[in-house]
């Protein structure tokens, strides 16, 4: 299955700017990308990056720099379906979180976020749009049914943890050994415990 990876080259991961730089952001958006496209490679699959501006990497990139809805629609009516599209935010994600997400044979497929977003989803249907942001797993859930389409939701801890703002980066440190996790330790985040919770802090 072709799976794409929307991934914004020019000022990624805004809401982590009191914590890192833009040239950081920049440097961790990219090494979170890579564990997201590891991990669609190693469950098989063939991984390419819908990108906002051309990139140097390792996998196929198509460049749309229109809204990501905008840039996704377009995608799902130009390629053969199944298609799936997996966020370059999700630095948890494994194979078998990829493997459990195409799993299915149902027209549609969702991973929601924790904050009530679409992280990841499937769709074998040409009708099916998307419509991100602002709680847009319940978009597609109307969508999808709307549509008369068939809806299944994946309930996967490592595909709804997506790392928008400093209070995330824990979660890297505690779940993962990829990429984003060395790129933090190596610019000296480290893992402290406050009244019986794990925060990310910079040394």
């Amino acid at each position: 299955m072709r799976i794409l990876v929307p991934f914004d080259t020019a000022n990624p991961n805004t809401r982590l700017s009191s914590v890192l730089s833009s040239a950081e952001r920049s440097e961790f958006a990219a090494a979170m990308c890579h564990d997201v496209c590891a991990a669609i490679r190693a469950a098989g699959h063939t991984p390419e990056l819908l990108a906002t501006a051309d990139v140097a990497v390792d996998v196929p990139v198509t460049v749309d720099d229109r809204p990501l809805s905008t840039a996704v629609n377009a995608a799902l009516s130009d390629r053969s379906l199944p298609l799936a599209v997996v966020m370059s935010d999700l630095p948890l994600v494994t194979a078998e979180s990829i493997q459990r997400l195409c799993a299915s044979a149902v027209d549609v497929v969702l991973a929601p976020g924790l904050g009530g977003g679409t992280n990841a989803f499937v769709t074998q249907a040409p009708e099916f749009f998307v419509d991100y942001h602002d709680g847009s797993y319940r978009k597609h859930l109307t969508i999808a049914d709307e549509q008369g389409l068939s809806v299944e939701t994946v309930d996967s801890f490592r595909l709804a943890v997506d790392i928008d703002d400093p209070g995330d980066l824990a979660e890297v440190l505690l779940h993962s050994e990829g990429r984003a996790a060395t790129w933090l330790h190596n610019a000296g985040f480290a893992l402290v415990h406050r009244d019986g919770r794990a925060t990310a802090v910079r040394k």
